[in-house]
């Protein structure tokens, strides 16, 4: 998969992932009619998210954005539909074409991050099963320590 196909993916799913988060929210907080749109939409729109922040920083990595374009693309991310703007704004300057940057038969990675982020796209199915296993080991922590407000307070 090339970093344009990916990048494409994950602005476009996050455009989607609003759509649905928008509609649960006007279910909730218009019609008074459920909230299991926030709860499902919020859900899903959440993970995509996530997964858009991930796609910002390592194609912006691999590809060698600057530290700008890469904060301008993770705000985008905040505001609902900003992301399709940005994927065409990078896919106008060039800044997706080509393989990636730290893959295979790209440049040599000089930092740890860069030679993370070469690790993740070198063996994708890996890093994805890996990084699975951290969020299950982050919300099993989350769901042990109760809500953020009883934090502290002891049982």
């Amino acid at each position: 998969m090339t970093p344009k196909r990916f990048f494409t993916f994950f602005a476009i799913a996050e455009t989607v992932t609003w759509t649905l988060l928008l509609i649960g929210m006007f279910l909730k907080y218009v019609t008074h009619t459920t909230e299991v749109g926030v709860r499902i939409g919020g859900g899903i729109h959440g993970f995509i998210f996530i997964c858009f922040v991930i796609a910002v920083i390592g194609v912006g990595t691999s590809q060698q954005w600057s530290k700008r374009r890469i904060a301008t693309g993770l705000g985008s991310a905040i505001i609902p539909y900003a992301t399709i703007p940005f994927e065409r704004s990078v896919e106008r300057t060039g800044s997706l074409e080509g393989d990636w940057g730290l893959g295979r038969n790209g440049r040599t990675p000089q930092t740890l991050f860069e030679k993370l982020t070469s690790w993740c796209i070198r063996s994708p199915w890996l890093a994805v099963g890996l990084g699975i296993v951290f969020v299950i080991l982050v919300y099993s922590g989350l769901l042990l320590a109760g809500p953020p407000g009883d934090w502290g307070k002891g049982t």
